[in-house]
């Protein structure tokens, strides 16, 4: 019986030692007043404490305990936390850019060249909500003219606007599957960067599925011109849509050669339609970007096949890009129904010091594309447009450059019955970030 409360009596010393000099005992933590002093206990008076002792004693170290669970639980509870906040900052990212330009214009439809400086600023952000669905929001400088950011400078430093670039969930459905809705980027993969068919500040509205397994990718999209029906009866209006599908396929011949090639079919069903946006800057009339009319309405559809294929490699240690593009309305009546480009650009002016050059030749007649989202800037924007397009740009930090682009076009061969001549330089200095 002796040796029995003996064992008990050093399990109890051994216990009190033990939280004397825990961790949380050694950082001064406070524990609620008992009438023994825990940590004051030997273990000659534990070999000669009553039972009445042993009782306070095992009472304060309950206590004690207690305190132990309490802190530890707030310690851990403050790491949760401070764990969830960090995790979702990591999940939000930012991007933007911002170009400054310089332009100038000689258009035979004009009598006096035009100057005039320009810049364009963006600003979004993506933020990864769940591991299969991602959102993302941007603005945009400029006017509401789809196919542009700019904002020309001037009206005595006036306060310049801001618009919704885009606004879209992301949702990725399945293995390699994305569904993607709102305001978007363009999905469909432009060729050398070539922006016949779509200009590059083009923002579609509606919804797309993409397919990537980093071999095969393909999209399929249906996007509105004007979604509003108006509520219909006699000052109604039929909504305007467009469809689109796009399949291509990565390859290389080479570890040093690599090849894109695929197609695509856009159908843009708006014969009869007026145009939805109506602008053309400092003619004061209707502007169709040199498709076909029949008074001031569509004449045609576009019911557009594109072909096109790109060659990455390097000549000389330098990264060289071919590119060719082919488009066909088979919804035109007309010989004005195809268009092609054809081009190449050495470097890539992305690090200090790097530099590059392209060149492109294109030649777009009238109604082979719906001319509203053409290049904006070849040949003063739209189809019915031939020529060259010259770019050089010199990288003098990372991510920011200096870059001259220049035009020699001519235009209205179709439309206006006449081949005017346009040309256009631009210097741009422009910063990217993300």
């Amino acid at each position: 019986m002796i040796g029995k409360l003996t064992m008990k009596r050093t399990a109890i010393c051994l216990a009190v030692s033990a939280l004397s000099i825990s961790p949380l005992a050694l950082a001064g933590s406070s524990v609620q007043e008992t009438p023994v002093s825990v940590s004051a206990i030997t273990a000659a008076q534990l070999e000669n404490a009553s039972v009445d002792d042993l009782k306070k004693i095992i009472l304060a170290l309950s206590q004690r305990m207690d305190s132990m669970e309490t802190q530890t639980t707030e310690i851990r509870g403050i790491a949760t936390a401070k764990s969830s906040s960090a995790s979702w900052a990591e999940r939000i990212k930012w991007h933007g850019d911002f170009r400054y330009r310089y332009e100038s214009i000689d258009n035979d439809r004009t009598d006096n060249d035009r100057n005039r400086n320009r810049i364009r600023a963006r600003i979004g952000v993506t933020a990864q909500v769940t591991d299969d669905v991602k959102a993302g929001i941007a603005l945009v400088s400029g006017s509401d003219d789809p196919v542009s950011g700019n904002q020309t400078l001037g009206g005595g430093g006036t306060s310049k606007g801001i618009n919704l670039d885009m606004a879209y969930i992301d949702w990725a459905f399945a293995e390699n599957l994305n569904l993607v809705a709102g305001k978007t980027k363009n999905p469909f993969y432009k060729v050398g960067k070539n922006s016949m068919i779509w200009d590059g500040d083009y923002r579609p509205e509606g919804a797309h599925v993409t397919y990537d397994n980093g071999a095969i990718w393909a999209t399929a999209a249906y996007h509105f011109l004007e979604s509003d029906n108006k509520g219909g009866g006699s000052k109604g209006q039929d909504a305007e849509e467009m469809y689109g599908a796009q399949l291509g396929f990565r390859g290389k011949i080479s570890d040093n050669v690599k090849f894109k090639v695929g197609a695509s079919y856009f159908h843009i069903p708006v014969e009869g339609s007026k145009p939805i946006f109506d602008f053309d800057e400092g003619m004061g009339e209707t502007n169709h970007f040199g498709n076909s009319v029949a008074g001031d309405a569509y004449l045609y559809d576009y019911e557009t096949m594109e072909l096109f294929a790109e060659l990455n490699t390097k000549i000389a240690g330098i990264k060289t890009t071919l590119f060719a593009d082919y488009v066909k309305n088979g919804e035109s009546d007309a010989d004005e129904d195809t268009g092609f480009s054809a081009g190449f650009k050495l470097g890539k002016a992305k690090n200090k010091g790097d530099w590059q050059f392209g060149y492109t030749y294109q030649d777009l007649e009238a109604d082979a594309v719906f001319a509203a989202f053409a290049d904006s800037d070849f040949g003063g924007g739209g189809t019915d447009v031939k020529g060259h397009k010259f770019n050089t740009a010199y990288a003098f930090s990372k991510n920011t450059s200096l870059s001259i682009t220049y035009f020699d076009n001519e235009y209205g061969d179709h439309t206006r019955s006449e081949e005017l001549d346009f040309d256009r330089l631009q210097v741009d200095i422009k910063t990217k970030f993300k």
